[in-house]
């Protein structure tokens, strides 16, 4: 009798040990090349949120970051062939090539792996949701602060990254579509490069000696001013307004060559989509609307100390 009562004492024991170990849950997270500092505080929002909500919701979530070191949309379709056959429950990816990479998520989602996108969308996909700025009213909002600067009137270049990546056509259209109700400014042209800070820099430069009446750069992303150095005119002389406000683009503030900067919320990418998740998978709940709308913070000489102060929390530690 007493063998029997230690065999059920043990077993319901055990019972209570397995209710309370917390589920395990992995989210693979995509986005476009490790060396951006916007995809570094992506991966550290993503990993703050599955701790925060790990504790909260008595999970153990894991993230399996699969970002290629450069842009390539190929490596991010495998990236993600691969996450559904280890097991992984959701997906988060901020597409590099909106077509190429369809088919990758929709086969995902076939196999029952749900999938958000942050940065950059997939639109035709069957993602459930899509985080970030909306890229129309991102370039609008750069044309627009940039016009302010220029008094209305002056020639203006685009510098405009992948020409694949579908966020950034938006921009470059909300860019061009704004430049319309400013019939003093001209835009010269789109100029397109690898998104890599070099070269970004390199075709500034580059554009710049071809076309010396350029009096205004819309930048829809903040590449060159990932280095030092990179803009060769004198502050001033040369209006710029550009998206991201990352620590190295902040000395360009601190200068004056670029009075505005258009930062994204890039740690939320990496958070939201993890709190998006967690309700799709682990609580069954739909986000409100397909397109989760993520506000640009303008950053000047006003606030670009204090704003500088959320890199310390945002980068790798």
């Amino acid at each position: 009798m007493k063998k029997i009562l230690s065999l059920l004492v043990a077993g319901l024991a055990g019972a209570v040990l397995a209710q309370a170990a917390p589920r395990t849950i992995t989210f693979g997270h995509i986005a476009k090349a490790q060396g951006n500092p916007v995809f570094q505080a992506a991966r550290v929002g993503a990993q703050d949120a599955a701790k925060e909500l790990s504790a909260k919701h008595h999970l153990n979530i894991r993230i399996d970051w699969r970002t290629p070191n450069e842009e390539d949309a190929q490596k991010q379709a495998e990236a993600i062939e691969q996450l559904v056959l280890a097991g992984a429950e959701g997906i988060a990816v901020s597409c590099s090539d909106a077509n190429k990479l369809t088919d990758a998520i929709n086969r995902a989602v076939d196999d029952g792996v749900p999938v958000a996108t942050f940065d950059s969308d997939a639109p035709a996909s069957k993602r459930f949701v899509t985080y970030g700025v909306d890229d129309l009213k991102c370039g609008e909002q750069t044309m627009d602060e940039l016009a302010k600067i220029m008094g209305g009137k002056g020639v203006v270049a685009i510098l405009a990254g992948n020409p694949n990546a579908p966020n950034l056509q938006k921009r470059v259209q909300g860019v061009k579509d704004a430049a319309k109700k400013y019939p003093g400014i001209t835009i010269r042209d789109t100029y397109y490069h690898k998104e890599t800070p070099q070269d970004a820099a390199a075709k500034v430069e580059q554009v710049m000696q071809a076309n010396p009446d350029i009096t205004g750069w819309a930048m829809i992303g903040g590449w060159p001013l990932f280095t030092e150095n990179a803009l060769k005119w004198q502050p001033g002389t040369v209006k710029c307004v550009a998206v991201d406000a990352l620590p190295a683009q902040l000395a360009y503030i601190r200068s004056g060559h670029v009075p505005v900067l258009l930062a994204q919320q890039c740690y939320e990418w990496g958070h939201r989509t993890v709190e998006l998740l967690v309700d799709k998978i682990v609580f069954k709940k739909n986000p409100p609307a397909v397109k989760e709308i993520s506000a640009l913070i303008p950053v000047t000489k006003d606030n670009v100390d204090a704003f500088s102060k959320n890199w310390a929390k945002w980068l790798p530690r």
